[in-house]
């Protein structure tokens, strides 16, 4: 039996992303965004409203960068959400993390996230359905310790996932099937 339930952002899980500018005084932004995706293979959509400081900074600088959080950050992560830009100057700071400048846009890419993805801003949507912000990826970098042959090991990133029911972080490690072959047993 199904039950109907108070409207939540439903979908889980959500991802926890690190989205970093540049300020006007060239110190690192970075906020936590939930409400993002891949929109097509070089192409970020983040639902970010214009009274974020990121937005302002996204606009001016045309660059932004996307980090993944990891088990490791969530902390660091979680402050992202909690503090605005607006009224912390030392936000970043504060994290106690470190940048280092994107070799391909005018974004910081945060050292300690294991992966990020250097873009490019393409434009701001804010009509009554527009998506927010959309930027072109022009690099995707990753840590290293992460990376099994030619790929991102999931397992070894230990990304984290937003739990809009009950505002909890989880970890994302175990690989449970196969993409475009595990269905195929069910074909006829």
């Amino acid at each position: 039996m199904r039950k109907s339930i108070k409207n939540k952002q439903a979908i889980f899980p959500m991802p926890v992303l690190m989205i970093a500018t540049y300020n006007d005084d060239g110190t690192v932004d970075v906020m936590n965004a939930a409400w993002g995706m891949m929109q097509s293979m070089d192409k970020v959509v983040l639902n970010l409203t214009e009274s974020h400081r990121t937005v302002t900074n996204i606009k001016k600088r045309k660059a932004f960068t996307v980090s993944i959080a990891d088990v490791k950050h969530v902390k660091e992560a979680d402050y992202f959400g909690v503090v605005s830009g607006n009224n912390t100057a030392n936000k970043f700071e504060n994290s106690g993390l470190t940048a280092t400048k994107s070799d391909n846009v005018d974004a910081p890419v945060i050292n300690e996230f294991p992966v990020c993805m250097e873009c490019e801003f393409i434009e701001y949507q804010d009509s009554k359905h527009g998506c927010g912000v959309i930027g072109k990826v022009v690099n995707v970098t990753a840590d290293e310790a992460i990376i099994k042959g030619d790929n991102v090991d999931i397992s070894l990133m230990e990304a984290i996932a937003f739990d809009p029911y009950t505002h909890g972080y989880y970890k994302v490690t175990e690989r449970v099937g196969n993409a475009f072959k595990d269905g195929l047993e069910l074909k006829k």
